[in-house]
């Protein structure tokens, strides 16, 4: 899609791509802060940029090499594709990870509020450490999406929070003065009734219970004989993966998932001689008919929107690289049916569990992809 931003046009993409056209890559909210950039007056020498999903801010502010909090794999895809796609210099100098040390002197800070309220105070409380004395930070979101926790949170770490009037049905929270606060640790831990401690760094799913979803499938959890190769796809904090790993301690495990506070979730759960961590939003970095068992509890949310075409793909990629005498076993909400899409990809969809609102697939006999 087309935007205009300083006499200039730029086609913005999503990544990964989307079927439904009502879908854009960026939003009013995105709008309102490149507004609030365009004020000469607000021009800052040193720029942050946090929750920029598709590139949208990076791409087009990208003549003021603002630094880039990069959290998903697919994120990294699109931040690329965009500022290839425009002729801006992707340098990846600029990026940082959420779990980084990030430059201190921050002027000003630009944030797409997420979704997780954990998450944007990790956010914040990062920001806050790098902040300039007398730096801002500015966070937009859509009105519909307002909570007051989101002005609760922004006031532990900031003296002075503002928000605008609405504009296009969206508004922006101003921060400033920031509050001297102390260290903490945002790793939350959770034991499970067979003793494995989950690690959940903040915006990880499920992080303060197992899901009633993942307990579900494990609960039915089929593994073939002679199973050597697992993959827990979307593996979230690696729940599926460690209770697996006590049946089969001398599997070669891996664990796939696109956002990066997962994955080093993942790595704190998750303890075993033969554990692969795959960062990724894709499996294709893996041969065909390579894993005996694959387990998944995929994602069909993208912060507020409901999209099933992150998970279609993920299902398309484990019939690739099912063995034939392979598992896969996929646990879902019942109303996404998404059995309609499994039988295009495996000859035998069997459902083997399930309850008012979850259903358990065990999926055999990939269909070999023309």
């Amino acid at each position: 899609m087309i935007v205009e931003y300083k006499k200039k046009r730029f086609r913005i993409k999503r990544y990964p791509e989307t079927g439904n056209r009502s879908l854009r890559a960026w939003n009013a909210a995105d709008e309102f802060l490149l507004d609030i950039v365009a004020d000469e007056n607000l021009a800052p020498r040193k720029m942050l940029i946090v929750n920029d999903r598709f590139g949208f801010l990076s791409t087009l502010l990208h003549d003021k090499e603002p630094l880039s909090v990069l959290s998903y794999h697919s994120q990294e895809q699109a931040h690329i594709l965009n500022q290839t796609e425009n002729k801006a210099p992707v340098d990846e100098s600029l990026w940082l990870n959420p779990l980084d040390r990030w430059p201190e002197n921050i002027e000003m800070g630009l944030i797409k509020i997420p979704k997780s309220m954990d998450l944007f105070r990790f956010y914040l409380h990062k920001i806050s450490q790098s902040l300039a004395a007398d730096g801002v930070v500015y966070a937009a979101f859509m009105t519909r999406f307002f909570t007051p926790q989101m002005v609760t949170i922004a006031k532990e770490y900031f003296e002075y929070v503002e928000q605008t009037k609405a504009w296009k049905k969206s508004r922006v929270m101003a921060m400033s003065k920031k509050k001297a606060l102390p260290q903490r640790d945002f790793v939350h831990q959770v034991k499970t009734e067979n003793g494995i401690v989950l690690h959940n760094y903040p915006g990880v799913f499920a992080s303060r219970t197992v899901d009633t979803a993942s307990r579900l499938l494990l609960d039915h959890l089929q593994i073939p004989e002679n199973t050597q190769r697992v993959l827990d796809l979307a593996s979230g904090n690696g729940v599926m993966a460690a209770t697996i790993l006590k049946r089969l301690p001398e599997a070669e495990m891996n664990l796939l998932d696109d956002f990066s506070l997962a994955m080093e979730s993942s790595k704190l759960t998750v303890d075993g001689k033969n554990c692969r961590f795959h960062y990724n939003d894709n499996m294709d970095g893996f041969a065909p008919d390579y894993f005996d068992l694959i387990v998944s509890n995929p994602p069909f949310h993208f912060e507020y929107e409901t999209n099933i075409e992150i998970s279609l793909n993920l299902f398309k990629g484990a019939s690739r690289c099912l063995k034939a005498t392979g598992l896969f076993q996929v646990v879902a909400n019942r109303h996404l049916n998404y059995k309609t899409h499994l039988v295009k990809l495996f000859s035998d969809v069997t459902v083997v569990a399930g309850d008012d609102k979850f259903v358990v697939y065990v999926c055999r006999q990939p269909i070999p992809m023309g």
